[in-house]
């Protein structure tokens, strides 16, 4: 019998200082049984720097066809195809080919850093290829809760966490930007 996927909600109270985007979000995340609660947090900040009302979760591990997280058109054409970790170059050309943005985003930063600098000459052939890579996430499964309430700030480089008792702060940086 396969296990089935967890459910966590989260309600969201976004200020995207760089984006000038602040909203709220109620949504629901399926940790997937081979996925860490750690990744699931990523993803849960991923979406919380590029929050729209059409980003969403994709079936992402369960799915080798979609990304982690997506956005489309109305006439569902791929606007933003978002991927966690370390993909290789079939699957990011893939992205690329199908959808008008394609971000990267890195996990652990010395596994990252190693797999970025085999890399980078790579990716910069991609004109809609974007790379970040986030520190100071070693504790962020400890936020992962069935029912989380957190405020969220996005300053530039940084991320801020916080519920009703405790904050954090991570960082993300750009290693390669779009156009």
């Amino acid at each position: 019998m396969a296990l089935s996927a967890t459910i966590f909600k989260a309600q969201l109270n976004i200020s995207g200082l760089r984006r000038h985007h602040y909203q709220d979000y109620a949504l629901t995340l399926a940790l997937h049984p081979s996925e860490t609660e750690e990744r699931m947090m990523i993803r849960l900040l991923c979406f919380c720097l590029y929050a729209s009302n059409t980003l969403e979760f994709s079936r992402g591990l369960s799915n080798d066809d979609e990304p982690d997280l997506w956005q489309k058109s109305l006439s569902d054409e791929i606007e933003l195809w978002l991927e966690l970790g370390q993909p290789d170059e079939k699957r990011v050309r893939k992205a690329s080919g199908r959808s008008q943005q394609v971000v990267i985003a890195g996990l652990q930063p010395r596994p990252f850093s190693i797999w970025w600098q085999q890399n980078e000459n790579k990716w910069q052939r991609f004109t809609n290829v974007s790379v970040l890579q986030f520190s100071g996430c070693d504790n962020i499964d400890q936020w992962a809760q069935r029912n989380m309430n957190l405020q969220v700030t996005i300053e530039e480089g940084s991320i801020w966490l916080s519920d009703n008792s405790n904050s954090l702060e991570i960082q993300f940086q750009t290693l390669q930007t779009t156009g």
